[in-house]
C-alpha cells in the first residue's frame, strides 16, 4: 500500500469536503467516495452530486459505492431487532464499525490506499509505550463524535485519520468557504439518515409491514392508566407523544414488551446509578481485569460523570456512577473516558 495514498469519506457535506481538502493539502494522494447507503427522495443523490462537486474541484478521483445491501442487514435490521426486544439501539455506532470503517476501510486498502479519511470530529494516537491506538475527544468537544467511535479496533484506528479533529466546526467552515465549496452553508444533518424525520413508530411498521398491537400504560403501581398504540413504538425518558394526563408530568419508565405494556412515572423514577454492558471494546488495555475509576457517558450529548467500572464474567462490566443519573437506556452505549481519552464502551443491558 501506498503511505500517502488516502480514500476520502465523502458524505457531500462540509465536514467530508473539508477532511479531503486538508488532506490533499498535507500531501495525501486522495481519492473520494460516497457510500449508498440508504435512499430518501433526493437526499442521496444530491449529497453525491455535492460531493462529486467538491471532488472535481479538489482535482481528486470520485467514485460511489452501492452498499445499500449491507446497510440493510448489518445496520437495519439489526435497528429493527433491538427495538422489537425493547431496546433502544444507536445505528450510527453500528454503521461506523462496520461499514464507514469497515467496509469502506477494507475497500481502501483494497485499492492501495494506507489511509481512510473521514470529516469526524475526533483525534486518534499512537501511545509508543503501551503500543495502542487511542481514540481521543475532538479539540472542540461542542462537535466531538468520539461516542459514536468507541467500538472501532486497533487495526481500523491504525489506518484512520481525522483531520477535523483538531478544528472548530466555524474553522471548517471558514476554509469551505475560502475553497468557494458549493456546500460550504450546507447545514448539519441530524437525525438518523433512515428516519429523517424522528418517527420511529411510522417507520418500524413500513419496514417489517407490522401492525403492531396496542397496549395499556401502567402507573409505578400497575394499575391501567391509558393506552398506547405499541410498546415497541416508545423509549425510556419519553414524555411527548404519549396522549395521557394524570395530573403531573411523566415519563416511560420501563416497557414489558412481552405483555406489550408501558410502565409511566415521575421523573424520579428515571434516576439510576448502575448498569451491566457486554460487547466491550477497550483501547487504553486489551482487557478490563481490575476496577477502574474513569468518567462515563450513557447517552451522547450527556456531559461525563464519575464512575467506576467493574470487570464481571463471560466479558460483562458493571458501571456505577457516583450520583444517579437520569434516563440510562438499555440497548445505548456507554463511553468510558480518562480525560480526552476513551477507555473503552460497551453496550448497556441492564440498568438498576
Amino acid at each position: 500500500m501506498n503511505e500517502k495514498r488516502a480514500l476520502i469519506a465523502m458524505s457531500g457535506g462540509v465536514d467530508s469536503s473539508v477532511a479531503a481538502y486538508l488532506a490533499q493539502k498535507s500531501g495525501f494522494t486522495c481519492i473520494g467516495a460516497t457510500m449508498r447507503l440508504y435512499e430518501t427522495p433526493g437526499c442521496v443523490t444530491d449529497n453525491a452530486e455535492d460531493a462529486r462537486k467538491v471532488s472535481e474541484k479538489l482535482g481528486i478521483p470520485f467514485c460511489i459505492l452501492d452498499c445499500r445491501d449491507a446497510f440493510r442487514s448489518q445496520v437495519m435490521d439489526h435497528f429493527v431487532d433491538a427495538y422489537e426486544c425493547g431496546l433502544t439501539p444507536n445505528p450510527c455506532i453500528v454503521c461506523n464499525r462496520c461499514l464507514k470503517f469497515g467496509a469502506l476501510l477494507d475497500y481502501a486498502k483494497s485499492i492501495g490506499c494506507s489511509y481512510l479519511v473521514t470529516g469526524h470530529y475526533a483525534r486518534v494516537s499512537f501511545h509508543p509505550q503501551s503500543g495502542r491506538w487511542v481514540l481521543q475527544k475532538a479539540l472542540d468537544e461542542s462537535k466531538d463524535q468520539s461516542y459514536f467511535l468507541y467500538s472501532l479496533t486497533q487495526d481500523q484506528l491504525s489506518h484512520i485519520r481525522f483531520p477535523l479533529g483538531e478544528l472548530t466546526k466555524s474553522e471548517a467552515r471558514e476554509i469551505a468557504q475560502l475553497q468557494g465549496f458549493i456546500n460550504a452553508r450546507k447545514k448539519d444533518s441530524q437525525d438518523i439518515c433512515f428516519v429523517p424525520d424522528g418517527d420511529y413508530f411510522s417507520f418500524l411498521q413500513a419496514y417489517t409491514g407490522k401492525n403492531y398491537a396496542p397496549g395499556t400504560f401502567l402507573d409505578l403501581d400497575g394499575n391501567v392508566v391509558g393506552t398506547h398504540k405499541g410498546a415497541v413504538g416508545y423509549t425510556l425518558g419519553q414524555r411527548k407523544g404519549l396522549g395521557i394526563a394524570l395530573g403531573e408530568p411523566v415519563y416511560v419508565c420501563q416497557k414489558d414488551m412481552a405483555r406489550n405494556t408501558v410502565t409511566v412515572g415521575p421523573n424520579g423514577a428515571l434516576m439510576h446509578r448502575s448498569l451491566q454492558a457486554k460487547d466491550w471494546f477497550w483501547h487504553t488495555v486489551d482487557a478490563l481485569n481490575a476496577p477502574m475509576r474513569v468518567l462515563a457517558k450513557a447517552r451522547s450529548r450527556m456531559e461525563e460523570q464519575p464512575a467506576a467500572v467493574y470487570p464481571e464474567e463471560n466479558g460483562f462490566a458493571r458501571v456505577e456512577f457516583d450520583s444517579p443519573q437520569r434516563a440510562i437506556t438499555p440497548g445505548q452505549a456507554i463511553v468510558l473516558y480518562d480525560g480526552d481519552t476513551v477507555v473503552g464502551g460497551g453496550t448497556i443491558t441492564e440498568v438498576w
